[in-house]
This record gives C-alpha cells, structure tokens and sequence, in this order.
C-alpha cells in the first residue's frame, strides 16, 4: 500500500523537477487536457484556461504505470476525494498555498487507477484541473478508462452537494471542511449503478424560491436560470447540452422552495411545469425523476408531493419517487442536513427504484 503527502506549493514547475531531482526518478507529465483522462462533470474547456468547473462530483480517472502520481490544480481549489487502485478514498485540500499535491508514493509496479472527484461547491473558489505528474522508471500514461454507458444528471440543492455529511452533529454550522459530495445520495447511486454522471446542484438553490427568499419568489437565483450555465452564477459561458445526453434526470428541488413556511405552491408548480417542458426539449431521451427529499416534512411536504404528482400524471418519461424523510434515528449533518447514513439510506433507495427504469 502506497503512502500518501503533500507538497507545498513552491511553483508548479519547480516542484516537479524538485520531485524528479530528489527521487532520481523518471517523470511523466500529463496535461489536463490529455484525452487519455476521462472527465465527469460540467467543465469549461477554452484555449486559454485549464479546465474549470464549479459543480461538486466533477471527476477525473486515468490509468498509468509508476510508483507515484501527483495532481495540479489551480491555488484555493479546495478539497478532492482520492482513489488510488483499491484503497480507501482520502480527502485532499489545495489551500491558496498549494498548487501540487502528491496523490501517492513508494505504489508497487504494474497498472494502477487514479479517479479523483470534486467534494465541495467550488463556486466562490473556480477550481481548475491543471494536471498529472506520473513519476517512477516505468512511468507512463495508459489508455484512458472505460466511459460507463448509464447517463444519469442529477439536479438539486444542497443535500445534492452533500452538505454537511461530514459533521457529527446538526448543531454544526457549515463549513467546506464538513461537506463532501461522495457521500450523499446521488454520488452514491451514480457509484452503485456505474454511471457517468453531473451534478447541478447549489446550496440554498430551489426552483422559485431560493432559501429565505420573499414568498413570490428569487426569479434571478433559481435553478432554470442557472441550469443552462457552464459555471454557475457565470453566464458567459452555456452548456452544450448535447455533449452530455442522460438516460435519467432526477431533480430534488422543493425543500428551499418551501423554506420558513413562506411559500406559494402554485408558483412552486408553474415554475416546475415550464422548466420540465425545457428537459424535454433539451433531452426528449431522458426518463425525468421527481424527487421529494429527506428535510421535508409536515404541510410543505404534503404539497410539494400533492404538485409533484400532478406534474408527473400524464406527463411522458416523467416518474416520481420520494426519498424517506429523516427522522433524526441516522444522525444530522450541519445544519441538521441529512448525515452521511441518511444519505446512504437514500441512495439506496433511489439506486432500487432507478433500476426499473433502466432497460
């Protein structure tokens, strides 16, 4: 088993020949835009810029030969999630003083599995991939994995994100340090289904109504109005829609809707009903998923499944689900979210239910 540092920034070229130079080791490194990684996610691609996203769950997988890899990223891109070949995930963090952290060391010869995921909501910190350095006698980069064939995009707030999964208590207020996207649900049941997948999903973020927001509704902070962004909060640069074409969108949005009891249920639904007729337009092959989540509960609950039923009824590919409502029996996250074992209870559920949509 490998062991696992970090390097300081002291200039990304710099580093890396100081790591050859100590280790007398060959190097290799791997741009970020070399086609042997395998992106996951909403990521920005210009001639200019390394790759940049700001959605949690966005993923880079590569294969390589070598006894050690290291990762580059932009200073203060915040916290990852690491796999290396079979060992237990860790979480890594690029502080505004870090620009290259080794992944893995002393790794035995032969092939290895690099996969590395985005953990928090990097919309404040604009994360950049900025690539690999694979180091050992033998190192090389190998052909690129396997793109799963299952499309799921998964639309939501922040019990999407994973906020909060990490704290011990719903007395904890957040923090980046506690929220981690590999474990909430819809990380879990893309995992569990093997399928490549993106997030759009924004603490706080609701179809209407953002959290807190007056009872007639946010109309510039809203999920359609951010769907159809690249970045969020960025609208200079919009998705190709047909570069990611899913089989499944499951939305989870109605909680912030619902927030501090100060809601209309029907501006709720005709926002919903006008942005599920652009899903449609946009992925006329997707099965589209209306969720209820777990932070739901009493009147807010009974009306926003009462307007999701109503939507779905009639409606082509449109199905609906609803994730059990915790009950405080698996823990909370911050800010009493759902803790890391609601999270796994719900993907489980969904994971069941999303298999008898899949042919």
């Amino acid at each position: 088993m490998g062991t696992f540092l970090k390097i300081k920034s002291l200039g990304l070229t710099a580093l890396m020949l100081l790591a050859v130079s100590c280790s007398g080791r060959h190097s290799v490194d791997v741009e970020p835009t070399d086609p042997a990684i395998l992106y996951m996610g909403r990521i920005l691609v210009t001639d200019s810029t390394a790759p940049t996203f700001t959605y949690p769950g966005t993923t880079a997988m590569l294969n390589f030969e070598g006894n050690g890899i290291a990762m580059a990223a932009s200073p203060g891109s915040g916290q990852f999630m690491v796999e290396v070949d079979s060992m237990a995930p860790f979480k890594i963090n690029f502080t505004p003083s870090d620009s290259l952290i080794t992944l893995a060391d002393s790794l035995a010869d032969g092939p290895h599995s690099l996969r590395v995921t985005y953990a928090i909501e990097g919309y404040e910190k604009h994360p950049e991939f900025r690539g690999f350095t694979i180091t050992g006698d033998n190192a090389k980069l190998l052909p690129a994995p396997q793109r799963p064939g299952l499309k799921i995009e998964f639309i939501g707030n922040s019990i999407t994100c994973g906020y909060g999964t990490e704290a011990d208590s719903g007395d904890i207020h957040f923090s980046y340090d506690t929220e981690n996207h590999t474990l909430s649900y819809a990380y879990l049941t893309a995992r569990a289904l093997d399928a490549d997948f993106n997030i759009v999903a924004r603490s706080g973020i609701g179809m209407y109504r953002s959290y807190g927001g007056p009872r007639e509704g946010t109309p510039a902070e809203r999920m359609p109005v951010e769907y159809d962004r690249t970045l969020i909060y960025n609208p200079s640069h919009y998705w190709n829609h047909r570069s990611f074409r899913p089989d499944i969108i499951c939305i989870n949005l109605g909680t912030n809707d619902t927030s501090l009891d100060n809601y209309d249920i029907e501006l709720f639904e005709t926002a919903y009903k006008k942005f599920l007729a652009h899903l449609h337009i946009l992925q006329p092959q997707a099965k589209i998923v209306l969720l209820t989540g777990p932070m739901l509960h009493g009147q807010a609950l009974d009306d926003v499944k009462a307007s999701l039923d109503r939507l779905a009824e009639g409606n082509d590919n449109v199905y609906r689900f609803d994730l059990s409502e915790q009950t405080g029996e698996l823990g909370y996250g911050a800010d009493y979210h759902p803790s890391a074992a609601q999270a796994a209870k719900n993907a489980g559920e969904l994971t069941t239910y999303l298999r008898t949509l899949i042919p």
